[in-house]
């Protein structure tokens, strides 16, 4: 799927979901909930047991899922991209992982916090910027302050999302958001409860579309 579309894709959809589980059994297992609520876009992070074979493993059989990789250096993007990785993020910004996503025309999400971490993330050459970790710096409320002075920046706000908060990062700005554990709960993994996973994916949809429509309104 080339890089375009994959933004369109994402925007379109507005969460990114985040898989990070002890093992590939139960990634593979949070992917294929991910997909049935509707959301057709997965993050596997690479602190999961086997993530390349994941990664190569969705790719294959699921192959209207877009699957990205979370990614800490250069040779585990290169990895993930060869195993099929539709687009690769990063925790904070590594120019070197830009770079290399530029070369392969990849989609690429570096993480950033402060406005000149954004800025040369941007500049840089990223598609989308990761706001990460959120919460800490004040939610909803920081990615608002990043938009004042960084309007053209598309950033997907990261940590501390949830069902609570999911609508203030949309009405903030945010044009889209990462969500971990509150949409894929380890409890819903262990128990292998799909339904659990659908129902929250399916809450988090209708938030997501509801901030949307609310902050069009004059």
């Amino acid at each position: 799927m080339n890089r375009h579309l994959v933004r369109d894709r994402i925007e379109s959809i507005g969460i990114i979901p985040s898989i990070r589980t002890s093992s590939a059994a139960d990634a593979r297992f949070a992917a294929d909930a991910i997909s049935a609520a509707g959301i057709p876009v997965v993050e596997i992070t690479t602190t999961v047991s086997g993530a390349v074979e994941v990664i190569a493993d969705l790719v294959r059989t699921m192959p209207d899922l877009i699957v990205g990789a979370d990614v800490f250096d250069l040779e585990m993007a290169r990895q993930c991209v060869g195993a099929g990785a539709s687009f690769v993020t990063s925790p904070g910004f590594d120019r070197r992982i830009v770079d290399f996503a530029a070369r392969e025309q990849m989609l690429v999400m570096p993480g950033a916090l402060t406005p000149t971490e954004v800025s040369v993330a941007r500049e840089a050459g990223a598609d989308f910027v990761k706001v990460f970790p959120c919460a800490p710096l004040g939610g909803a409320r920081y990615i608002r302050a990043l938009k004042a002075p960084l309007p053209d920046v598309p950033l997907v706000a990261s940590g501390g999302v949830n069902e609570q908060t999911v609508a203030e990062f949309i009405r903030a700005g945010a044009v889209a958001v990462g969500v971990g554990s509150a949409l894929v709960p380890k409890k819903a993994i262990q128990q292998r409860q799909p339904d659990w996973i659908i129902e929250l994916a399916r809450r988090f949809l209708g938030l997501v579309h509801e901030a949307r429509e609310r902050r069009l309104v004059p």
